[in-house]
């Protein structure tokens, strides 16, 4: 203390220097600390501007989506819509495609008439046709109001729609086989016919259905169509093109024992067509067909061979040398892991053959299958075959078969007439199908065998396997039969084509969409065996809040 104070007194200015330098020192750290405050402060109040015109930006959007910009209107589906047609008869078709491009399916179908519905006025002389002839005409699956009606033929022999390019279009078409014959393209969103062409398949002839399209062989852009018309123990090959529908090539010509149908086969890099009659199963190859139609070799991807395939068709007669079954009755391609197999169906047996290596994957024991089989779900994406089986005088048995192992998983005997509608599938939510089956059911012990069936729709679902819903009772004359999702995942409804048949005098031909929901609400619980504990309604709750999906 001493040495500072005699410090002071020895240098008193240097003290003072010293006292200077601090107090500068401070007044620099005071101003740099002012400085950053006010930078902070800057920064703060644009962070607090930026923060706020975000919100009001978030606001405005949201605004302009709510309030402003109008949201796609959803269209308002009818639950039920009829659609009524005098003097006429309807042909065996039914398609549902998107023609008017909402998202909801519309129903195409052809009639006979002198004139179209009063909703175009359109008449076969409009077309240069005989009066009357063939319609075709697209419905709205919303409201059942038509879309287009098309005067396309004097009799359709055969029609399919959703044909990708046809026309050279962007949107799919329908394409209808006429007699006498003609081929007609007709636009799937106008109904404006894209070309027509006339062909001569013979005298006495049947159209083997359905259509097939194939590659394009005429390098013009366009898939092309193969159509086989069998005439007696021949079937005649025409290759025509997509884009403007003439002949390619010359007519070929394949030989079979008897009448014939068929089902194309696609393997991995080749396409085989199958014709089965009741005694023989022929196998053609694409490139086969193509090369005796036009005399031409072509390289094709899709066009090749297959060798295990090859080894086993006879090449004088083209008779599949492994398969040999009697009374064939359908032939249907059931999905595999890989490849699609092939289900054989006679008077006596179902046999799955292995596309791969033609090998039997197993066989089943069932008489006299009366209508096409059916894919659905019985087990959660575990894929089944429907089977309807006649064992009676106006008796069937419909089973459910488990398309890996050959086991039945589920049947139900039911009284039926001859012209009954084939059964009719949706898949639902819980990874399984709903079925829909045409019949009627009667308890044991108290048949009737007296009188003739009558014609009931029911309502099967694997989640209740005691349990049928009888939906309605018709007693019309059904023409065609189809259920379908009308918008994705959602909106099961059933369609109903019902009047007379061309070969049947004219009267009332009626269309008509029914919502499924709007029937089970209203169905009687059929009880295959009793369950304590749950009421009718309660199935009929459970059943209505049944939810969809649509598989891709």
């Amino acid at each position: 203390m001493d040495n500072k104070d005699s410090e002071a007194e020895i240098h008193p200015l240097k003290t003072e220097d010293v006292k200077a330098q601090e107090n500068h020192e401070n007044s620099v750290e005071r101003r740099i600390a002012s400085k950053q405050s006010s930078r902070l402060s800057r920064l703060s109040r644009w962070r607090t501007a930026a923060f706020f015109i975000s919100l009001f930006l978030c606001l405005i959007i949201v605004f302009a989506f709510s309030f402003i910009i109008p949201c796609p209107e959803r269209p308002v589906s009818e639950r039920t819509w009829f659609r009524n047609y005098d003097n006429a008869v309807a042909y065996q078709f039914l398609a549902m495609e998107d023609v008017n491009e909402d998202r909801v399916q519309d129903v195409i179908f052809a009639f006979k008439a002198n004139n179209g519905s009063s909703s175009f006025n359109r008449s076969c002389l409009d077309e240069g046709l005989p009066s009357p002839c063939a319609f075709v005409a697209a419905v709205s699956g919303t409201n059942g109001r038509a879309l287009w009606e098309r005067p396309a033929a004097e009799e359709v022999e055969w029609m399919e729609c959703g044909i990708k390019q046809l026309g050279g279009a962007e949107a799919p078409g329908c394409l209808v086989v006429g007699k006498p014959v003609s081929l007609t393209a007709v636009d799937l969103q106008t109904g404006e016919v894209q070309w027509r062409q006339s062909s001569d398949f013979g005298a006495n002839y049947t159209v083997l259905t359905p259509v097939s399209v194939i590659p394009d062989v005429d390098s013009d852009g366009v898939q092309d169509l193969i159509i086989f018309i069998a005439t007696g123990d021949k079937i005649k090959t025409f290759i025509h093109s997509g884009k403007n529908g003439k002949q390619i090539g010359s007519t070929g010509s394949l030989n079979v024992d008897g009448n014939a149908r068929y089902i194309r086969l696609n393997l991995d890099d080749s396409s085989y067509f199958l014709f089965y009659t009741e005694n023989a199963l022929y196998a053609y190859s694409l490139k086969d067909l193509y090369s005796a139609a036009t005399g031409v070799e072509i390289k094709l991807p899709s066009l090749e061979q297959d060798p295990q395939w090859e080894k086993n068709i006879d090449r004088t007669t083209h008779r599949l040398s492994l398969l040999s079954f009697g009374d064939i009755r359908y032939l249907a391609k059931i999905p595999g892991r890989s490849l699609e197999n092939i289900l054989v169906i006679n008077s006596e047996m179902a046999t799955l053959i292995s596309a791969q290596n033609l090998q039997t994957l197993w066989s089943l024991n069932v008489s006299r299958v009366v209508s096409e089989p059916l894919l659905g779900y019985y087990k959660p994406d575990v894929l089944g075959i429907v089977l309807e089986s006649e064992i009676g005088p106006n008796r069937k048995k419909v089973m459910i078969v488990e398309s890996g192992s050959g086991g039945v998983q589920w049947d139900l005997k039911l009284n039926s007439r001859a012209e009954s509608p084939g059964p009719a599938t949706l898949s639902t939510a819980d990874h399984r199908s709903a079925f829909l089956i045409w019949g009627e059911y009667q308890a044991p012990g108290n048949e009737t065998g007296s009188r003739a069936p009558l014609q009931k729709l029911y309502l099967f679902h694997p989640s209740y396997t005691n349990i049928l819903l009888e939906l309605r009772n018709n007693t019309d004359q059904i023409i065609a039969f189809n259920a379908t999702l009308f918008e994705r995942s959602r909106h099961a409804c059933y369609v109903l084509l019902r009047g007379p048949q061309p070969s049947e005098d004219p009267g009332s031909v009626s269309l008509m969409k029914r919502k499924l929901k709007e029937d089970v609400s209203e169905s009687r619980v059929i009880w295959l065996s009793q369950v304590a504990g749950d009421t009718d309604q309660y199935i009929r709750d459970r059943l209505y809040r049944m939810r969809f999906h649509s598989r891709v």
